[in-house]
């Protein structure tokens, strides 16, 4: 059995810990995606919640993941310790699942939310850093692609999954919410067993200081373009509803779902593989065109037979910027202090994310249900011309 897992992982030529840690994103990701997919839906129709708090509620737990990846990776940067934080990290995902099969109403729902961004808050920029030491720098972009693949995969069987506990317990939402906790357990039981850390001196505070003037100016570069993006990148559970909006029956919308996600997990390897051959910069223009187009015909369309084109390609966008900038980012820092660097990127992104969210609920409730998505064009159609602009100035520094 070991000797099939090392041929498995000599395949794909990604180190142990990467491998490892990609299988472990696997399960959570398909704890988590039981549940998300059902969660707009769980609080619209079955707790009669309107779309506005579903966009609070996403606003809030995405940026509490968000603002705590720069203390968690600070901290991490700190002590040189990356495992704890991750392994708290997934733990708390997964107990989060427990609290909303016991909600009733919509603030429990909110805590459930909160916590499973807590603990994704906590281990992202750890894990991300954890990554970023098992690997040698010409095969960052494939070991964030890989690991970004087996995270997504598991973002495809999560919703097939809930499709199938849906129609055995005739759409007992609770049950499924119960039922996902099981593989985050078994995703924090790999981690244990099989992610190993290497020993490493904890710095002091002058070391571990990450100074805005002395940062990279291609990061801070990087920075500014993905706030910009990031400000009409409303959460996807606006996705999930514009589909059922559209006219899709709930396991169908999930179905949908699933195709985005499959699409995604296909693509980012070969993205990643790219990027380690032309470089981050162009991959990452193509995915914040495609998002451009994608997001304007969400808008634009009022046949639900577009779903089927729409989300796949949004898969497309997905592998052409999460594990790209990822790996781009690893290569404009200092590798001890790469934990902060993934904290302020992700935190920064984070804050944005919880007001898009939240000005998209408004838009959808007060305005028009087509304006979020003509906005999130508009913002990442912007975010592209200025990266193409500027790029001529970025450099990957180490």
């Amino acid at each position: 059995m070991l000797d099939k897992i090392k041929k498995l992982r000599n395949a794909f030529k990604v180190p142990k810990n990467v491998f490892a840690l990609g299988w472990v994103s696997f399960f959570n990701d398909l704890a988590s995606e039981m549940v998300y997919p059902v969660v707009p839906i769980f609080l619209t129709t079955f707790l009669g919640a309107p779309v506005a708090i579903v966009g609070l509620i996403e606003g809030i737990a995405e940026s509490t993941a968000s603002i705590l990846k720069v203390f968690s990776g600070w901290i991490s940067d700190k002590f040189q310790k990356r495992k704890p934080f991750v392994m708290a990290g997934y733990s708390l995902s997964t107990f989060s699942k427990i609290i909303l099969g016991l909600s009733y109403t919509w603030p429990l729902v909110l805590v459930a939310r909160f916590l499973d961004r807590l603990g994704k808050g906590i281990r992202t920029s750890a894990r991300d850093s954890l990554i970023t030491e098992s690997c040698q720098e010409n095969i960052r972009g494939r070991s964030f692609g890989f690991h970004r693949a087996l995270d997504t995969l598991g973002a495809v069987f999560g919703p097939l999954a809930a499709i199938m506990f849906l129609s055995i317990f005739n759409d007992n939402l609770r049950l499924v919410f119960y039922i996902a906790a099981i593989p985050g357990f078994i995703g924090i039981i790999l981690l244990i067993i099989f992610v190993l850390e290497k020993k490493k001196k904890a710095l002091c505070f002058s070391d571990v200081k990450l100074r805005w003037r002395d940062v990279n100016p291609s990061f801070r570069i990087f920075l500014f373009i993905s706030i910009i993006f990031s400000i009409g990148n409303s959460s996807d559970a606006f996705l999930i509803l514009r589909a059922q909006n559209l006219g899709l029956a709930i396991k169908i919308t999930i179905f949908a779902y699933v195709l985005f996600n499959l699409t995604y997990a296909l693509f980012s390897i070969p993205a990643g593989i790219i990027v380690d051959k032309i470089g981050a910069k162009k991959v990452f223009v193509a995915g914040l065109l495609i998002f451009a187009t994608v997001y304007f015909f969400f808008g634009f369309i009022n046949k639900s037979l577009f779903i089927w084109v729409l989300f796949p390609i949004y898969g497309i966008y997905m592998a052409l910027t999460e594990g790209v900038g990822k790996a781009y980012i690893s290569l404009l820092v200092p590798q001890e202090k790469s934990g902060t660097a993934f904290g302020i990127y992700q935190t920064s992104v984070g804050i944005c994310s919880f007001f898009s969210s939240l000005i998209a609920g408004i838009m959808w409730n007060y305005i028009d249900i087509r304006v979020p998505f003509y906005f999130g064009s508009g913002t990442a159609f912007l975010a592209s011309l200025l990266f193409i602009i500027l790029s001529r100035k970025m450099k990957t520094v180490k």
